[in-house]
């Protein structure tokens, strides 16, 4: 069987995008496609296997006659291309199967896919591999269970080619513990972190190791500390991994705020080479993180937390949505205000967009507030940006939009962005630093600062925040300056997209205003 996976386009202008951040480094996106890497090592061994991602290189119709079989994943803000790639293989004549978020959580918009298997794919794919061999498979896969993970494979890493990418990821636990209405990962992977073995992590690794690959690895885990004490089984063992092959690796993931409150696991993250995380703030307002069941946010103050985690080496990127119902007034200067005590440079904004399969758009299918088509990705060139809000809010939407366009403008002005950086940079401690750069990495890096500062300095508005923070942070800070150069080259993507952002979010004040035709509510 010739196999042929497919990583559809992210065709959604995003924060998450920051192609011209990876530009620098010649890079084309920024992280490789860990879930098709996983499905191709679920598949048999005498396959023939190829993988075409995207986002970083075009599907040519020679490649899509070549297989025998085409499969697909997708999340949300795949769907049009997954669609689209769906009918051109059929097109040729080709049997597709589709799987991934997306299509498990909307499984009626993927119906012109010959199979969908849906779930976690090691409990699905296994089944679905067996009734195609036995010339009986069915158009429907779907398990909800949740799959144990000591059983999972090591991907396929050598189905890419790394220098496309600014990072490759690897997984080691799904699921969450805590139950936040609007999210859609416990319900996709359930309550209870489910993690790979201390064993199969540094397989993983020694495979990235032996491929030659050295740098960002992303821990692509939803919660990294979801269960800390299989986290405090796992670093241990990372840091003897890593000093025996001279640190060839360092590290971000996605981690819940009350990883300020234990002193011991911020040191053994900071130990092996932690350098950033993401969390998931959301508001400054206690009771709306209260509404939206994230009271795990209510519980230390905000701030101080995030210096905590700075403090220990990792600079914080964090996420905030407006447009919830428990809003009360405008919103924007508590946000503002938040991101600026915190320093928190690259914060990501957006306004609320009801996922298929939460708790919060079961809610609002309940009371009637969806709108038609909600779990469709929407025409255009954006995500929840400006495309979110899709229900009837409680607040007037032009006083939503109001907000979130003074957020945006405001924490994304260049001044203010910069200023934050040469904060966050003289709070990073980086003296326990490990990780070795190779020489050529060095050189690259090096090739990838001169873009950087001709970049900035040919830019007026650019030019004197970034030569400040620079010529500061050399002076205060200079074991960081790596770290803080990295956040200054964040604002080549984030710049011009909030700019993008301000103008969609204009346009849609202006529509408000006008009175945009009622849309109908999907009970």
């Amino acid at each position: 069987m010739r196999a042929l996976l497919i990583h559809p386009e992210f065709r959604s202008a995003s924060f998450w995008n920051y192609r011209e951040t990876c530009a620098l480094l010649d890079a084309r996106y920024p992280a490789a496609p860990l879930g098709l890497c996983t499905v191709a090592a679920l598949l048999p061994d005498d396959w023939e296997l190829r993988l075409v991602d995207r986002n970083v290189e075009t599907l040519d119709e020679a490649t899509l006659a070549w297989a025998d079989l085409v499969l697909i994943g997708a999340m949300l803000p795949q769907q049009r291309d997954c669609l689209e790639l769906i009918r051109r293989a059929h097109a040729l004549g080709k049997r597709v199967v589709v799987g991934g978020p997306d299509p498990s959580s909307s499984p009626h918009l993927y119906a012109e896919a010959d199979h969908l298997v849906l779930g976690e794919g090691e409990l699905t794919l296994p089944t679905f591999l067996a009734d195609l061999a036995a010339g009986c498979a069915k158009p429907l896969y779907q398990d909800g269970g949740k799959a144990d993970m000591s059983c999972s494979p090591v991907p396929r890493f050598d189905l890419l080619r790394f220098d496309r990418y600014n990072h490759v990821g690897i997984q080691f636990c799904r699921g969450c513990p805590f139950n936040c209405e609007f999210c859609d990962i416990i319900e996709l992977y359930g309550r209870r972190p489910r993690a790979k073995t201390p064993e199969q992590i540094l397989a993983e690794l020694q495979t990235l190791y032996d491929l030659g690959y050295r740098g960002h690895v992303d821990l692509v885990d939803d919660n990294f500390i979801g269960n800390k004490k299989l986290v405090k089984e796992l670093l241990p063992r990372l840091k003897t991994w890593l000093e025996a092959r001279d640190w060839p690796f360092e590290f971000t993931t996605e981690a819940s705020i009350n990883l300020a409150d234990d002193p011991a696991l911020l040191e053994m993250m900071r130990d092996v080479g932690f350098f950033a995380i993401f969390v998931g703030i959301e508001s400054p307002d206690e009771k709306t993180l209260t509404a939206m069941q994230k009271r795990q946010n209510t519980r230390r103050p905000i701030v101080e937390s995030i210096q905590k985690i700075y403090q220990h080496g990792m600079f914080v990127n964090a996420g905030f949505i407006i447009g919830f119902d428990s809003e009360q007034g405008s919103v924007a200067r508590g946000t503002i205000e938040c991101i600026e005590d915190a320093a928190i440079p690259a914060s990501m904004v957006g306004l609320l967009y009801a996922l298929p399969n939460t708790q919060l758009t079961r809610r609002l299918r309940a009371e009637g507030r969806l709108r038609e088509g909600h779990d469709v990705q929407p025409d255009g060139d954006s995500d929840q940006c400006t495309a979110g809000i899709n229900f009837t809010p409680r607040r007037p939407r032009e006083d939503i939009l109001g907000d979130y366009l003074t957020v945006v403008e405001s924490v994304y002005a260049p001044e203010r962005y910069f200023a934050r950086v040469a904060r966050a940079g003289r709070l990073l401690d980086s003296r326990n630093r490990r990780f070795k750069p190779s020489l050529s990495k060095q050189l690259h890096e090096l090739r990838g600062f001169g873009r950087l500062v001709r970049k900035m300095s040919l830019n007026k508005e650019t030019r004197l925040p970034f030569w400040k923070t620079l010529f500061g942070a050399l002076v205060t800070n200079p074991r960081s300056i790596r770290y803080t150069v990295s956040m200054m080259a964040l604002y080549l993507h984030f710049g011009p997209f909030s700019r993008f952002v301000g103008e969609k979010i204009r346009q849609s004040i202006e529509e408000e205003r006008r009175g945009a035709p009622p849309v109908e509510s999907a009970a």
